[in-house]
């Protein structure tokens, strides 16, 4: 599936190719600032993940599918590899890509999420989400006083309705709400994998200090199948590292790149 992505800077041979991966209900977007302060080092192609953003929707959400979407884009763009920075849903990408077609990766950032199954944590908020009639919808604050007895974050609510969008008048939502509650468990979980499977090149997993998404039972399975991982946690962060402690996380992944 052909992904519709942002792109950052320019590619030469002292600026190579980083790909940025949202995670789950994101989009391209989030990676904006990031992106703008590395483009003047490389070459950065931001993709919205297949269901989301302005990429296509599918019937289909797997991590070998979702793989199959970036080697294709990787190959559109005549790599022979890049550099991949994932977050949550998107480090899972990343990570299968790496341990499947290693020679596509140069070099691996994994953030706040691990090589694991998960329970499905979403489940009330999908419930809210499919809640709000859109069709109905007079703004987006009216959404926003929807989810908030479910989501008391506002950060979250926010982060959660910039998958909605106006257009022609009429609210709709951008990412294929209906098909990723139902393939949960496949975004959730992680696929077997080959007991010789594993990943030789650099990694560096990036742990938000108050995120319980990398337990200390996980890091046995992180490191046998990623040779040389290291894993940095940034102080006061959750799982949304890059927006919660974005200098600190900006410095942790420039200091590895």
């Amino acid at each position: 599936m052909k992904l519709h992505y942002r792109e950052y800077g320019y590619y030469s041979d002292q600026r190579p190719t980083l790909i940025l991966l949202h995670g789950l209900l994101g989009a391209s977007s989030n990676w904006h600032s990031i992106a703008r302060r590395l483009e003047d080092r490389f070459h950065l192609i931001v993709p919205d993940l297949r269901n989301h953003g302005r990429s296509h929707h599918t019937e289909t959400m797997s991590y070998p599918a979702m793989a199959l979407d970036l080697a294709g884009l990787i190959d559109d763009q005549g790599l022979d590899s890049v550099l991949l920075v994932g977050h949550s849903m998107g480090g899972k990408v990343a990570m299968w890509l790496a341990l499947t077609q290693p020679g596509l990766v140069s070099g691996l950032v994994v953030v706040d999420i691990a090589p694991v199954a998960y329970p499905n944590r979403f489940e009330a908020i999908f419930a809210a989400l499919m809640m709000i009639e859109v069709e109905s919808l007079e703004s987006r604050e009216q959404a926003d006083r929807a989810l908030t007895p479910v989501v008391a974050e506002p950060g979250l609510r926010q982060f959660l309705l910039q998958n909605l969008e106006r257009r022609e008048g009429v609210w709709r939502w951008r990412c294929n709400l209906s098909v990723l509650k139902r393939e949960m468990s496949n975004i959730a979980g992680f696929p077997e994998l080959s007991d010789r499977s594993n990943y030789p090149g650099s990694v560096l997993f990036i742990r938000g200090e108050v995120s319980d998404y990398i337990q200390p039972e996980y890091i046995p399975r992180i490191h046998s199948l990623f040779l040389h991982a290291r894993i940095r946690v940034i102080p006061g962060a959750g799982h949304w590292v890059y927006a919660e402690q974005p200098e600190a996380f900006y410095a942790a992944l420039a200091g590895f790149l």
